[in-house]
This record gives structure tokens, C-alpha cells and sequence, in this order.
């Protein structure tokens, strides 16, 4: 069984340790501030004390921290990814100040510009984000559902930023909804999940694939719509999801479920449970 978790939201800092307990889980994902707004304060120390002595006491084992949503690295506009450097460098300051793992996040788009100039502005801003701020957390890239000028939809751009940066402490978040709506794979049969595995390999390095982000699909494959179902509810499904859980390259890893929950309050303790028992 790997470390099944779960992004969890809606309580102060120090209350998040409690409601994971109540969820039944011991890795989470977190914001960090906002993810709608530009500006990320650095919480109070009482909070972050807090929080720290809470997981503690509820045996939380890993955490993990999303970034804004607003940034984009590679925006053909300096203002915009000036500020999509400063947010990132707001939060993982905070992913650092709470000891995390490492803060995830996206890409960004390249609108109307080259790929190519767009993932050398995105390889640019991410060592600026590092320099800023130093320490253990690491810079995690989340692969995209694709489509239009969205970065990371295939893997081979992430491993292009990847070997461009040469970091230990960038590191890449698999989506298993953002990779079939992608149409990185088209089902997550068994012999498809082989194929995505050693693809992962190949582009960036399994052993730099630190986490998953467990949700399904409410959109089809190659959809490059970016929406999330509830485990088994969506396109991958029950099945697809119990092909995952044997696949032994992807059980040491963190699996955060990121779904809508069954009273779209997020994710829940049913579709835990769920998760849980595709791998029995």
C-alpha cells in the first residue's frame, strides 16, 4: 500500500493535521496562501508551530504544497513572469519554513509564443525560484492536460526543462487525469502503464518521479480538457485505477487525490477508501 493522501483545505494551518486524521490519511497537499492571488504572506510563526506539532501528533508523513495558479513562466509577457517568479518563490519559502517535501506546480502557457522560447523562459525562471530560495524543498513540474500553448502536456517538454535546469531539487509530479486528457496514454491498462512508466523513465528519470496525483477524468482521453472526476466515476475508472495500484514502479510513491468529492467539497474520506481498496 502506498502512502495514499489527499489535498486538503477549508481549516486554519494548525487545524489541517486534524481534519487529514479525520479523512484517514497521512500525506496531504496543501495551499500555502492563495492560489488566486499574486501576493503569498509567509503565515504567522504561530501557525506554522502549530501545524508542525498537530502532524505530529497525527502522524502526518509527508506534505506537500501547490502553487498558484496565476503563474506562468513562460509568458511571453516580463511583467507576468516576473510575478510568476516571485509567487513561486513566496511559496516555496513557506513549503520550506514547514518542512514540505516540495511545493507542485503548472507549467504555464506560451500563448502565442514558440515552445521553444517559452520553455527557455520557463528553464530561466525556475533557477531564478531556486536561487531566491534555497533549502531542501524541492521545485515540483506537474505535466498538464495539453491543448492550445500549455506546457508539460507531453513528456518530453518536462524532461526538456528537467535537463536544462539540472537541479536535485526539481523533481516531477505525475497526473494521471492531466496525463490521459493529454493523451500521454489513451487507457491505463497494464501494458499501457508499462509503456507510460519507462516514457517517464526515458524523459525525466523514474527515480525523480517524487508523487501522484491520483484523479480521474470527467473528459476523455485526448480530451486536453483539463476536469476531475471522483475515483471511478470518470474515463480512467475503477479498472484503471486497480491497474495502477500493480504497478510496482509507482508503490513507494505519495498518491494525493485531488478530486471534486461525492458532495463537491473535495476530496473525501469515500473516495479514500475508494483508492485505498483498488489495492487489495
Amino acid at each position: 500500500m502506498p502512502n495514499i493522501g489527499a489535498h486538503v483545505g477549508g481549516v486554519s494551518l494548525d487545524k489541517i493535521p486534524f481534519k487529514a486524521k479525520e479523512l484517514g490519511v497521512k500525506a496531504i497537499q496543501i495551499f500555502g496562501a492563495s492560489p488566486r492571488q499574486w501576493v503569498a504572506n509567509m503565515p504567522p510563526e504561530k501557525l506554522i508551530e502549530g501545524y508542525k506539532t498537530n502532524a505530529r501528533a497525527c502522524g502526518i508523513t509527508d506534505l506537500y504544497l501547490h502553487g498558484a495558479y496565476l503563474v506562468n513562466l513562460g509568458s511571453p509577457k516580463d511583467d507576468l513572469r516576473q510575478k510568476s517568479i516571485q509567487s513561486l518563490s513566496d511559496h516555496l519559502a513557506i513549503a520550506e519554513a514547514l518542512g514540505a517535501r516540495g511545493l507542485i506546480f503548472h507549467l504555464g502557457s506560451a500563448k502565442d509564443m514558440p515552445k521553444g522560447d517559452a520553455i527557455n523562459h520557463t528553464v530561466s525562471g525556475m533557477k531564478e525560484v531556486l536561487k531566491r530560495t534555497p533549502g531542501n524543498s524541492w521545485l515540483i513540474m506537474e505535466n498538464s492536460a495539453g491543448g492550445g500553448g500549455k506546457l508539460g502536456g507531453n513528456l518530453e517538454e518536462v524532461g526538456e526543462i528537467f535537463r536544462k535546469i539540472n537541479s536535485e531539487r526539481v523533481k516531477f509530479c505525475y497526473d494521471t487525469a492531466h496525463g490521459f486528457e493529454a493523451g500521454t496514454t489513451l487507457d491505463y491498462t497494464p501494458d499501457s502503464i508499462k509503456t507510460l512508466v519507462q516514457k517517464i523513465d526515458q524523459a525525466i528519470g523514474i527515480e525523480n518521479l517524487v508523487v501522484l496525483h491520483a484523479n480521474d477524468s470527467k473528459t476523455a482521453a485526448g480530451s486536453y480538457h483539463d476536469k476531475h472526476a471522483n475515483i471511478g466515476e470518470g474515463y480512467v475508472g475503477l479498472s484503471g485505477f486497480k491497474n495502477l495500484a500493480k504497478e510496482k514502479m509507482l508503490r513507494d510513491l505519495p498518491w494525493l487525490l485531488e478530486v471534486p468529492g461525492f458532495d463537491d467539497i473535495g476530496p473525501d474520506k469515500r473516495n479514500v477508501e475508494i483508492l485505498k481498496g483498488c489495492f487489495f
